[in-house]
């Protein structure tokens, strides 16, 4: 019969071992995000650029965490932050911050970059950033990172299980077509000729995400555009009317958009793609601000000229005291508020917003495979 010190010393041996051979532990919280897209979405890739598509200086942050500006277009937190919250995980770092390294890979990554769009020529004003092409060779580029870390097997399960969010689109038609009142795409397309294209091009980005092993994707449609602080200012709205054809534009893209999605779903067999209509989320508090307990939807917080919709925010602008009563933070992006409201229909809202499901659906449903 063994002494209760000797048993102690054999335990105790046969846990140290067991730590040796054992992996280090992943962390079983939540699926990883990753994230692909336009100033909606980046979380400061952009930062690392030079590129005038940034928002790495004052006020932009004011009332995030740290109180610092991030590269978010946001006084606060972006839509990915707080689904990052809904799925219970940390946000995710962006591609280019060099702390994406380690067990941060587990979590998934930000690649999306402010001023791009669905077309290439997109955003050539704004220099450097960083397209969707680039963006999906960023992601191959993670995902060997992530077999190094994992192994290839393991690396793939946590890419094939992963919330994706794509948003993309605004640009193409704000900061592309409608830019001037002559543009080169202008001349070649109708409005409706021109959403063709870019429903076409979109069709074949969304199915070479699929190819890197997407499957479940949230895909955001544009907002109403001809509705934003921006627009209201540059077409001389006079009692914050939106302007049309920029909103008829999105009117036609939109529908457009959720038929390419439903033939690729088809195509493929499954709900790979959810869509996710912003417009219509949008619209909501556009058209009732009192009703979401927001003062105006038409005047941004921070900004310049009519509705603050001229130019940048900077610390130079117009800044209103109280974010939280404001629809949009800058001439085109919503407030932290205001993002938090899109949220909640992306989480909960039913299929005249999230279509063919809710992002609770899909948690649910995904928990049981």
């Amino acid at each position: 019969m063994s002494s209760p010190r000797l048993s102690s010393v054999i335990a105790s041996l046969v846990i140290l071992s067991l730590s040796i051979v054992a992996p280090p532990p992943r962390a079983e919280a939540a699926r990883a995000f990753f994230v692909f897209g336009d100033s909606l979405v980046d979380s400061g890739n952009n930062n690392y650029l030079v590129t005038i598509a940034r928002a790495d200086s004052p006020p932009y942050g004011i009332d995030y965490p740290s109180h610092r500006p991030t590269g978010r277009f946001s006084n606060g937190l972006n839509l990915p932050d707080i689904i990052s919250e809904s799925i219970g995980s940390e946000p995710t770092l962006p591609y280019l911050n060099p702390e994406l390294t380690g067990e941060k890979l587990l979590i998934g990554a930000n690649f999306a970059s402010a001023g791009i769009g669905i077309l290439n020529d997109t955003g050539v004003q704004f220099l450097t950033i960083i397209r969707m092409f680039q963006q999906f060779a960023n992601f191959q580029v993670y995902q060997a990172r992530l077999s190094a870390l994992i192994g290839a097997e393991p690396a793939q399960q946590l890419v094939n299980e992963a919330l994706v969010l794509i948003t993309l689109g605004g640009n193409d038609f704000v900061n592309n077509y409608f830019l001037t009142p002559i543009t080169p795409r202008r001349r070649q397309f109708s409005i409706e000729a021109f959403s063709d294209y870019l429903i076409s091009e979109y069709r074949n980005i969304l199915r070479r995400l699929y190819d890197l092993g997407a499957r479940r994707v949230l895909v955001t449609g544009t907002g109403p555009l001809g509705c934003v602080p921006a627009e209201l200012a540059s077409q001389g709205s006079r009692n914050g009317e939106c302007a049309p054809e920029p909103q008829r534009a999105a009117n036609i893209f939109n529908p457009a958009l959720v038929q390419m999605l439903r033939g690729l779903n088809q195509e493929i067999g499954s709900d790979v793609f959810i869509i996710a209509n912003a417009f219509q989320m949008n619209m909501d508090f556009i058209d009732n601000p009192q009703q979401f307990g927001f003062i105006t939807s038409k005047v941004a917080c921070c900004g310049q000229g009519a509705y603050n919709g001229l130019g940048l925010c900077t610390s130079l602008s117009n800044l209103c005291p109280d974010r939280s009563v404001y629809a949009f933070w800058d001439p085109f992006h919503p407030t932290e508020r205001a993002n938090r409201i899109i949220a909640q229909q992306i989480l909960t809202g039913s299929t005249d917003y999230m279509s063919p499901m809710n992002l609770s659906t899909i948690m649910a449903l995904d928990s049981k495979v």
